[in-house]
């Protein structure tokens, strides 16, 4: 096995996720094949360390104390294509590549099929991880099948079924498997209709940049609501939408700690300014204030999207 990695010491984390916040890892790994992913599990195991997986960490939030064990961040690159048939290209490619550089990628050999998530910051293994999603698209409609490691090192190739994929989620949140490689079932198209998707992916591209801030956050902070969680209806729908209800409490822009302050785009996405020094305690506090104020005003408790790492407890309000 070739076992040929650096598992590095007290690693700064800060520079590993939007936020631009948190403490240290207290070891690091970036396995750029799958022998080292699994010598990194055999390492982990064989010094009873804990194991946290991480992507370009877009929608984490890292604690000021850092994490403890060993933060791997997956670096499996490799991308390729085979036709299926006239129209239908599956293309394979590694957990650690961008989502942007991926959709790129696609562009320049006229396929086409995950534009619709452009502008959205996220490695291909943090997309399936959560099961990405805009507007009526989720990743999940794309998949074929995938590669994955299981917490024994144990290599597995699984279909779309087994991700048991759901809005946010996906069998990945078991924290028992790794994914190495997923296999998207994409359109090839001649090169006029790619002209006319990359012009549809700048669109969503401006539309966001519009709309959302796009520095230094990890965009939704909290999941909408199930529509079994809320009675308020609006035009005959169930009001789901987090937003909604911190528009209502009058959050966006108002509420401030320290470093971080509630967007004045976007009432649910909480910004850290690198020129304050922010803490993820300040965006905690942040959003505590706006579980608050929902609570105060609905009954609601806000759910939050971001995943926490490295704190000893649940540092937001929980459900009852």
């Amino acid at each position: 096995m070739n076992s040929d990695i650096c598992i590095q010491r007290n690693v700064n984390l800060a520079d590993k996720n939007w936020f631009g916040t948190g403490g240290k890892a207290e070891f690091f790994a970036e396995p750029v094949t799958v022998e080292q992913m699994i010598f990194c599990l055999q390492w982990a195991r064989d010094n009873n360390q804990t194991i946290t997986c991480i992507g370009l960490g877009a929608n984490i939030l890292i604690a000021d104390t850092g994490i403890s064990g060993l933060v791997i961040r997956p670096a499996f690159r490799l991308i390729t294509a085979v036709d299926d048939n006239n129209t239908d290209v599956l293309v394979s490619v590694g957990s650690g590549y961008s989502m942007h550089n991926l959709i790129d990628w696609c562009f320049e050999n006229n396929i086409i099929g995950l534009h619709e998530f452009s502008g959205i910051p996220s490695s291909v293994g943090g997309a399936i991880y959560i099961n990405l999603h805009f507007f009526q698209f989720l990743i999940e409609q794309f998949v074929v099948s995938a590669i994955i490691i299981d917490k024994d090192g144990t290599i597995l190739t699984v279909d779309r079924t087994w991700f048991l994929f759901k809005y946010n989620y996906s069998r990945l949140h078991e924290k028992e498997y790794y994914l190495v490689e997923v296999t998207f079932r994409l359109l090839k198209v001649d090169s006029k209709t790619v002209a006319y998707h990359k012009g549809r992916a700048d669109e969503i591209k401006r539309y966001r940049a519009h709309r959302y801030p796009t520095k230094n956050t990890c965009g939704s902070f909290f999941r909408n609501f199930l529509p079994d969680e809320v009675s308020l209806e609006i035009n005959g729908k169930k009001a789901i939408w987090a937003a909604y209800y911190l528009d209502q409490v009058g959050v966006k822009g108002a509420v401030k700690y320290g470093g971080a302050i509630v967007s004045f785009q976007h009432a649910n996405m909480i910004v850290a300014d690198p020129v304050l020094n922010p803490t993820s305690a300040d965006i905690i506090a942040c959003a505590r204030e706006c579980q608050k104020r929902v609570f105060d005003e609905y009954c609601l408790i806000l759910v939050p999207e971001c995943e926490f790492f490295g704190f000893s407890d649940y540092p937001l309000l929980l459900k009852s």
